[in-house]
């Protein structure tokens, strides 16, 4: 039997870029395992890996296939060697501890819903930092807000939400009563691909369940003590959907580290206003002539959006960085030199002397 990758989301220019060596074929890699792939072909799924002479030109973590990825595959041998990795479209990437450039989530991905719960769960300081995260990744970010069914107020919720989800839909859905299946469903469809992320236990293998029409995903209970999520989903997966399209099934996410981030876009409200800021370089903080600043006083702005928006300036400026390199800037930030805080801390000691 033959696969038509166009159910896996294939078009006819990644067919024809597959093709430019002979004795190549398109495929997908629809999961990881360590160094072992599974990649979807026109001849079913095969276990692949990556081939020696590709694997010494990737430099690092995040050039390697990622689940997502199209690659082109010598299928003579089993199992199937990787021998190119197709440009990628979009691809979603989020910091590693230990691991340089980040660690990728999913790659070639046109929709990420954004999932969080309408429990104890919901965090808007979150939000804004898996937005930063996916405007980021070239795929157009949706907010699915779940268990609506737990929530005596879904409108109160919306409205705190609001001001950090500017051009970006926004759902609310129960898995228990099905409402808001119908529209999270409009978004997949034809060959689109789409991923859920979020927090364990906020509902992402239910809802992918709904859209795979049974349960093939594990699901797991929330603690009832705290709604904090327990690990259902341990592997990045691809998964062709009944209707069409395909979705890529996350991990819960406990930390989410900003390896890259588009804060213009995340932050369009604070960038607008920016843009009226006296000096161009302006840090908005005791800067004459701040239209950042005079948006919080006159309370357009609130304080921990502001506050939110540096901290990720911050994350997103030491990435990269080693640690003398991050600890230079800091000071820096702080009192403007290394001279500048010697100069405070020996007015400390004098004061303590006195």
């Amino acid at each position: 039997m033959t696969i038509d990758l166009q159910a896996f989301g294939a078009t006819a220019d990644l067919v024809t870029q597959a093709k430019t060596v002979s004795g190549q074929m398109l495929a997908r890699v629809t999961a990881q395992h360590r160094e072992l792939y599974q990649v979807m072909t026109t001849q079913g799924s095969r276990p692949a890996q990556v081939a020696g002479r590709l694997s010494h030109e990737l430099r690092q973590p995040t050039d390697f296939p990622a689940v997502g990825d199209w690659v082109a595959v010598t299928a003579t041998q089993s199992p199937a060697m990787i021998q190119r990795i197709l440009p990628r479209q979009s691809v979603l990437i989020r910091g590693a501890v230990g691991q340089a450039g980040g660690q990728v989530i999913a790659a070639n991905v046109d929709t990420i819903f954004i999932c969080m719960s309408l429990n104890a769960n919901f965090n808007v300081r979150r939000i804004e930092r898996y937005l930063t995260m996916a405007w980021d990744s070239g795929a157009v970010p949706v907010v699915v807000l779940t268990k609506a069914d737990l929530c005596a107020n879904v409108a109160a919720k919306l409205a705190e939400l609001a001001p950090v989800t500017l051009g970006v839909d926004v759902l609310t859905c129960s898995a228990q009563t099905g409402a808001g299946i119908a529209s999270l469903k409009a978004y997949v469809t034809g060959n689109q691909t789409v991923s859920f992320i979020g927090s364990s236990g906020v509902g992402k293998s239910t809802l992918i369940n709904q859209l795979l029409g049974s349960d093939q995903l594990a699901t797991r209970a929330i603690r009832a003590d705290d709604d904090k999520g327990r690990h259902a989903t341990t592997a990045r997966e691809l998964l062709r959907l009944p209707a069409g399209g395909v979705v890529i099934d996350t991990p819960g996410m406990r930390e989410l580290q900003v390896q890259g981030g588009n804060l213009d876009q995340a932050f369009a409200d604070i960038t607008a206003l920016a843009s009226h800021c006296k000096f161009r370089n302006c840090t908005h903080q005791t800067e004459p002539g701040c239209a950042v600043q005079a948006a919080l006083a006159t309370g357009q702005l609130e304080a921990e959006r502001l506050a939110s928006y540096q901290k990720l300036q911050r994350e997103l400026a030491y990435n990269g960085m080693n640690a003398r390199e991050r600890e230079n800037a800091k000071i820096a930030r702080a009192f403007g030199s290394k001279r500048a805080m010697k100069q405070v801390m020996d007015h400390v000691k004098r004061e303590k002397r006195r």
